[in-house]
């Protein structure tokens, strides 16, 4: 009997074809999505391969392809910009945001440029601080050396894949009223690398499948402006939407910690 790993693990799959085929046995390279009733494996192009359990000859677990520092920096960059906040600034390589929203994305310093460096840390707080905000700091894996002495407010995962091919279908009402928040939010920025991204975000639906039909809808939107690859922010501890998003078809591309720099509360490293 197989034995699985959990589902969003890289694969590689060697299945048994229809009878006749030739070659009689192929393979499956990418994330596992489902075993029952059917194999589901999403590969790299987005398709997905799709098979009974049954046939399913070999089996052998990935590691996810490496995401390089540069693609990281471009990613954030275009998030940004879909989160400018209400005001904005410029320091030494780290883009400083500030708004009424309650978000930790839009009231944030996020270090964007290479340049960036703990030592603009005592200006970002006197910033937030002139402006009765808490100083917070988003850093996204490897993108800075941390300082000691910050508080860690918590983190989120930012999940990517592509954006299907648009369809050619009408253009769809799909925003609208929630008593919170907004039903559903996308944006579409460019990257520095030249990438069309699609942010998605505040998501807010009565059940798996309205989210689905939501996030589908929001996707086929973002390829009718141009986008090609999609990203959503979910916070670490929001298992339930990571699951939902997984499998449809979004993979890990890297975490961002969000910390409080409180004046005199640090040191340097």
């Amino acid at each position: 009997m197989m034995s699985w790993p959990a589902l969003g693990t890289r694969v590689t799959v060697r299945y048994r074809r229809p009878p006749g085929s030739v070659p009689p046995l192929t393979d499956a390279v990418g994330h596992l999505l489902a075993l029952d009733p059917m194999v589901r494996v999403q590969t790299k192009t987005g398709a997905v391969a799709e098979f009974a359990p049954a046939d399913v000859v070999a089996l052998r677990v990935l590691s996810d392809a490496p995401v390089r520092t540069s693609e990281i920096r471009a990613l954030e960059h275009a998030a940004a910009t879909a989160w400018p906040g209400i005001e904005q600034a410029w320091l030494d390589g780290w883009l400083l945001r500030a708004g009424n929203s309650a978000t930790w994305a839009a009231n944030s310093a996020v270090p964007l440029d290479i340049s960036a460096n703990t030592d603009t840390i005592p200006s970002i707080v006197a910033w937030y601080t002139r402006r009765n905000l808490t100083p917070r700091l988003a850093i996204p894996d490897r993108l800075l050396q941390l300082p000691a002495g910050l508080s860690d407010d918590g983190g989120e995962q930012v999940l990517v894949r592509d954006v299907p091919e648009p369809d050619g279908s009408p253009e769809l009402d799909i925003f609208g009223a929630h008593p919170d928040a907004a039903v559903a939010r996308a944006a579409v920025t460019d990257a520095p690398d030249g990438t069309r991204w699609l942010g998605l975000s505040a998501l807010h639906a009565a059940g798996e499948t309205s989210a689905r039909r939501s996030y589908e809808a929001l996707l086929a939107w973002g390829a009718r402006h141009g986008a090609t690859r999609a990203y959503l922010r979910i916070e670490d501890r929001d298992s339930g939407t990571a699951a939902l998003a997984q499998s449809l078809g979004f993979r890990l591309h890297h975490r961002t910690r969000y910390l409080v720099a409180r004046p005199g509360g640090w040191d340097n490293v």
